[in-house]
């Protein structure tokens, strides 16, 4: 009786850190949006196709750097790029996304469908599932809370698309320039990024090393 029960509490404990809940906070996808993400397809990589669709091969884990829920949604919700973004503008005026946002008690919303195209990591958005953290500042640096929902999340995706090979920063997307996976036409499109943190990313791989994630490739080498 005993190690019966001893056997459901660990399937419990089990269950419990593998399962994530997400809450779905939709940000505005109608179809200019939709259209929009098909020409920034067609432009930056060369896709032409009649929906926006990807196929995930990578999770590409940010944050926002703005301390609240609300304003970070509000960021993400409207199809086109705020003025407060002319560094962007050149590249299209598709509004920047991710498919998920994790509030810093660790709650997970799902802002658009996770297998649509969203404008968060130069060169990768047609392969890559986008998460959020808000905060990430100094004043609002990214909790354990948050930690943990990443985890569960990013397992949840890799269970949902085995063909997720990839979990990366956002400050390491320039290491893909000379991968198979990179498409942006314009060598001068780059951003600086720092997002997440690299201790908050090596938590990340340490609590999802099972996966065997292949390794980001060094600077320059072509694959």
């Amino acid at each position: 009786m005993l190690k019966n029960l001893f056997y459901l509490v660990s399937l419990l404990l089990l269950s419990s850190c593998s399962s994530v809940e997400i809450t779905d906070k939709p940000i505005r996808f109608d179809e200019e949006r939709i259209q929009l993400t098909l020409d920034y397809m067609r432009d930056r990589y060369g896709i032409s196709q009649s929906d926006a669709t990807i196929s995930p091969e990578m999770v590409v884990v940010h944050w926002t750097a703005i301390p609240d829920l609300e304003k970070s949604f509000n960021a993400f919700y409207e199809n086109k790029l705020p003025g407060w973004r002319p560094d962007l503008k050149n590249a299209g005026s598709l509004n920047v996304s991710a498919q998920f946002l994790i509030d810093r008690d660790g709650t997970v919303y799902r802002l658009m469908p996770e297998n649509t195209m969203a404008r968060h990591v130069i060169g990768l958005n047609h392969c890559a599932i986008g998460i959020e953290n808000v905060g990430g500042t100094e004043e609002t640096p990214l909790t354990g809370e948050q930690l943990r929902s990443n985890v569960r999340l990013i397992k949840y995706l890799k269970k949902k698309y085995p063909a997720i090979l990839y979990v990366i920063g956002h400050y390491e997307y320039t290491l893909f320039e000379e991968h198979p996976l990179w498409l942006e036409k314009d060598k001068t499109y780059r951003t600086t990024k720092t997002d997440p943190g690299i201790d908050f990313m090596t938590s990340i791989r340490n609590k999802t090393k099972k996966y065997r994630w292949e390794p980001v490739p060094e600077k320059n080498i072509a694959h």
